[in-house]
């Protein structure tokens, strides 16, 4: 039979019908009685570019979002079995064998669920490394006794959007999570009190762009808006005050002034305030900038 292949590889040694590859099963085959004439065939169809110096072996090695290299090496799956085990060494071989894998487990559920939420709010790089950074010290200080993972990383990522001024609101962020809105602020002031941050205000300014978007508002109550609000700060603290409700106030009073009828349930409902905290600020502002109405 050999002689016969080598003499003619295109044809069947048993019916003389015609060779055929199988690249899928690494295989040839007879097209005719299905012969298998060779087995194991290498595929070249997707052999990549060979790595020769360090930098060309990262580059192929660098897979995924840079949120990646803040996780853990998950290190091997194989579970050490406790039941059998004599020797006491084996036995904390164990024990610390299954602490870790617990540990990978947790961290990555973790890393899942801020990517996704990152992933669906459009949060830059470096809000979800500060996220992960935050969550993972909260882990290392046990913080997560008794505690929701994902209420842990929408805390996370509420915190850093503030430290790093990016516009999304707490409310926002719940949107995105199927954790109560009561346990993830529960988290956030946990993260506050036991890592020792300073809680980071929002700039009411840096919320009206994106309202002003969904609003569908023009550029001149854009520019009215940044003005009352540029003033108001100017003269009152906006410390410990829902920037949110500042900006709904703003944006009535601009609309206001301008004569665009946008009614106050719009407004609110938009930005996420009620009407009564709307109409507060709203005659807040009036009275602190002296405007006539």
């Amino acid at each position: 039979m050999l002689s016969k292949i080598s003499k003619n590889v295109n044809v069947c040694p048993e019916c003389g019908g015609q060779i055929i590859s199988l690249p899928e099963n690494g295989e040839i085959v007879c097209g005719e009685c299905g012969l298998v004439v060779g087995e194991r065939m290498v595929d070249y169809s997707h052999s990549g570019k060979r790595a020769f110096t360090t930098q060309e072996k990262n580059n192929r090695e660098r897979v995924g979002s840079p949120i990646s290299i803040l996780l853990p090496s998950m290190g091997l799956t194989t579970v050490i079995d406790k039941k059998n085990i004599i020797n006491p060494d084996l036995k904390r071989a164990a024990k610390w064998n299954s602490r870790m894998t617990w540990q990978n487990r947790n961290l990555l559920i973790a890393s899942t669920e801020l990517k996704r939420i990152g992933s669906n709010l459009n949060l830059p790089d470096h809000i979800k490394k500060e996220a992960m950074r935050l969550y993972r010290e909260a882990f290392k200080l046990k913080l997560l006794r008794g505690r929701s993972i994902n209420g842990m990383v929408a805390a996370s990522l509420y915190y850093a959007c503030r430290k790093k001024g990016f516009p999304r609101t707490l409310q926002e962020i719940l949107d995105e999570t199927s954790e109560n809105a009561k346990d993830v602020r529960r988290c956030y002031r946990v993260l506050i009190r036991e890592l020792n941050l300073k809680v980071p205000n929002t700039d009411p300014l840096s919320l009206v762009p994106k309202f002003i978007s969904v609003l569908d508002l023009d550029l001149d109550i854009e520019e009215l808006v940044r003005k009352i609000l540029h003033t108001y700060k100017k003269r009152i603290p906006t410390s410990g005050k829902d920037p949110k409700g500042i900006v709904a106030g703003a944006f009535y009073l601009a609309c206001k002034l301008k004569k665009k009828d946008l009614t106050q349930k719009q407004i609110a409902d938009t930005i996420g305030v009620t009407e009564v905290t709307l109409r507060s600020r709203y005659k807040e502002l009036i009275k602190k900038l002296n405007i006539s109405i």
